[in-house]
């Protein structure tokens, strides 16, 4: 992996950067667009990929006038193709075009598909060899071996969007990661920090939805509440910034204010502070090595006034131990514990399970399956769809499953 500034050169500030969003209609994809517009003169656009929202995509496609605009659903192609007539942009949809479009040489990659579905097209911008803004938390959870032995092999840039691994990101942009003591990686809590067993148990899907903090997509909402967000976020943390589990901590910190930190062996902490805003960690992705301006909200900390942390609560919240077994074990585990996690907070949203059965049901799918070998993406995606399968096998038991 290369998580370093050596293409500073190539990335600085002076010349027009050109870029692909993978995943554009989505949550991520929709606020670098957004970065894109209020900055033209510094940007071009390569390639825009989206799932299946012709009619947004069309709209950003004549907005930045990529060379690529592409669907991922073959039934909307024929609406693409209208709205675009009038332009001369390559239109294409299916999962071949998603890849072609996402291996288009360019200076800078959003990869902002999310789910398994987004790992071939990551990883065809990887090995480009270019700078890729990861938002897709499946390619180092699910696959971070191949993801970073294919880093390595391409000398690609890997830069972290989620606010905590970019907070620690700029955190060490001094260099001095063979300083570092350990991370600390923060947690809003969600709708359920101080809720009790009892509350969590007959929690419905529209409490869980309710973040007190972020404005977010529904599934990662719900992995909030159960804090297998910041389960996965141990786990990318260590692929990314090369660390043991016992070198990354969780704190929860209600004001979201202080996204990660940085504790160095000298006793310095250093944090990145910011209001809970994901246009900041885009906007540092996307201009890095250098700033963007944004229209973020600035921190005002007097008013503010106090800023809070608390050690999560394992029996309340046993994703993070779980997660953390996961990384340990190493291999195909946290592919399962990803997988596993998806079909039951599917199953959450769908009442077909309780709240508290989300991570019941993750663990008696680890217990079944352990770690098995992963030794490339096919491997991966296998993998992945038999703890789907092994998860969907074992709902009917967990329909029940309540606080104990």
């Amino acid at each position: 992996m290369v998580l370093t500034s050596q293409r500073a050169g190539t990335l600085g500030a002076g010349s027009v950067r050109t870029v692909s969003i993978l995943g554009s209609t989505g949550s991520v994809g929709t606020q670098t667009i957004d970065l894109l517009r209020a900055n033209p003169e510094r940007y071009q656009v390569r390639a825009l990929v989206a799932g299946g929202n012709a009619s947004l995509l069309a709209e950003q496609a004549k907005q930045l006038r990529p060379e690529m605009a592409v669907i991922a659903d073959e039934a909307a192609l024929p609406a693409l193709r209208a709205s675009l007539a009038e332009t001369r942009i390559c239109i294409a949809a299916g999962r071949a075009a998603v890849i072609e479009a996402a291996g288009l040489p360019a200076d800078w990659v959003m990869a902002a598909i999310t789910g398994t579905a987004g790992l071939e097209p990551t990883l065809a911008a990887i090995r480009n060899g270019t700078a890729v803004a990861l938002a897709n938390k499946e390619a180092l959870v699910s696959a971070g071996d191949v993801f970073l032995r294919a880093a390595d092999d391409a000398e690609a840039t890997l830069l972290p969007v989620d606010s905590e691994h970019n907070a620690v990101f700029q955190a060490l942009a001094d260099g001095n990661r063979h300083s570092l003591e350990k991370i600390v990686l923060t947690a809003s809590g969600g709708p359920f920090r101080t809720a009790s067993l009892a509350e969590m148990r007959d929690a419905t899907p529209e409490r869980a939805l309710r973040h007190p903090t972020w404005s977010m997509g529904t599934k990662i909402s719900i992995d909030s509440a159960t804090l297998f967000n910041k389960g996965l976020e141990v786990i990318e943390a260590a692929r990314l910034f090369d660390l043991e589990e016992s070198e990354i901590e969780v704190l929860v910190h209600p004001q979201s204010v202080i996204h990660g930190m940085v504790c160095y062996r000298d006793g310095s902490v250093l944090a990145q502070l910011g209001a809970p805003d994901m246009r900041i960690p885009i906007a540092h992705a996307l201009a890095w090595p250098c700033r963007l301006s944004t229209v973020s909200p600035r921190l005002d900390l007097a008013a503010i006034g106090r800023l809070e942390f608390y050690q999560p609560d394992s029996r309340r919240f046993p994703a993070l131990r779980l997660a953390r077994e996961a990384l340990s074990a190493g291999q195909g585990a946290a592919c399962v514990l990803n997988a596993a996690n998806e079909v039951a907070v599917a199953a959450f949203l769908d009442r077909r399970i309780g709240f508290l059965a989300i991570a019941a049901l993750v663990e008696a799918v680890l217990d079944h399956l352990g770690a098995p070998p992963v030794a490339d993406i096919k491997a991966v995606l296998d993998l992945d769809a038999e703890a789907r399968r092994i998860a969907s096998s074992k709902l009917p038991g967990f329909a029940s499953v309540s606080a104990s």
